[in-house]
């Protein structure tokens, strides 16, 4: 198997299942890393990394779906023959959704399931909040609003000068995701979402279930929109329950 800065690798060495994340606005996608501990024997755990993050500082950002779904599809092309689940939270649900759904379009493998955290149903999203046409000031304090990043961080000014550039293109891809209409999905979803999430119109999030002809699953937890750390013990466990039917 090719070696790629898109996908950093955790788990077996004899895998069965492949996990691949898909991470949030400003994140990396070493936030998932410490997951490999609590997922099921023979679950290798591959964290998407989008260019300009993380180790990938020196790339480009692109605040463009389109042109990253062509260059997650070749990565993807590349990838070797095992069954495999989308996971995606907030931002990250939609780049896993729009994956599977290009898959599906050029008869490449698609994911056995798809599981769609802290995001609205793609057709029925609110009007982006467009955060990434702030200035610094305004946009450290939209972060500061949420709950996902660190406080260590957000106090730190010479890491948030490299933070801000790369949450700025994030929140423009979230900005600029325009819902197309493409053929209906056929694996299952099961959607996490958070209690006490206020950034999404949660009557809409049951309409994930237009996305797929099979079963769709929605699941609550306490929390907010980064209910996936608050009720982590939780999200592990319904993650591994999904994972588990296809061990």
């Amino acid at each position: 198997m090719q070696a790629t800065p898109w996908l950093i690798r955790r788990g077996t060495s004899r895998p069965r299942l492949r996990l691949y994340c898909f991470t949030y606005a400003g994140g990396s996608a070493t936030v998932y890393l410490p997951w490999h501990r609590a997922l099921p024997e023979g679950v290798e755990l591959c964290a998407v990394q989008l260019p300009g993050h993380g180790m990938r500082l020196r790339e480009p950002l692109l605040s463009d779906v389109p042109t990253l779904m062509r260059q997650l599809l070749e990565v993807f092309s590349q990838e070797t023959r095992l069954p495999f689940v989308f996971f995606g939270h907030s931002l990250g649900s939609l780049l896993a959704f729009e994956l599977a759904r290009l898959a599906r379009l050029h008869h490449m493998a698609q994911p056995l399931h798809l599981i769609a955290s802290g995001s609205d149903a793609p057709q029925l999203r609110r009007p982006p909040k467009k955060l990434n046409a702030l200035d610094d000031t305004p946009l450290l304090d939209a972060l500061t609003a949420y709950d996902g990043t660190p406080k260590e961080l957000l106090e730190n000014a010479e890491l948030m000068a490299l933070a801000l550039p790369v949450s700025r293109a994030d929140f423009a891809l979230a900005a600029n995701y325009t819902y197309r209409p493409a053929p209906t999905l056929t694996m299952p979803i099961t959607v996490f979402q958070g209690r006490d999430d206020h950034e999404l119109d949660l009557k809409h999030v049951h309409d994930w279930s237009r996305e797929t002809t099979a079963e769709c699953d929605l699941q609550w937890f306490e929390g907010r929109d980064f209910f996936i750390n608050s009720a982590h013990t939780e999200v592990m466990a319904s993650l591994n329950t999904v994972l588990s039917r296809y061990l």
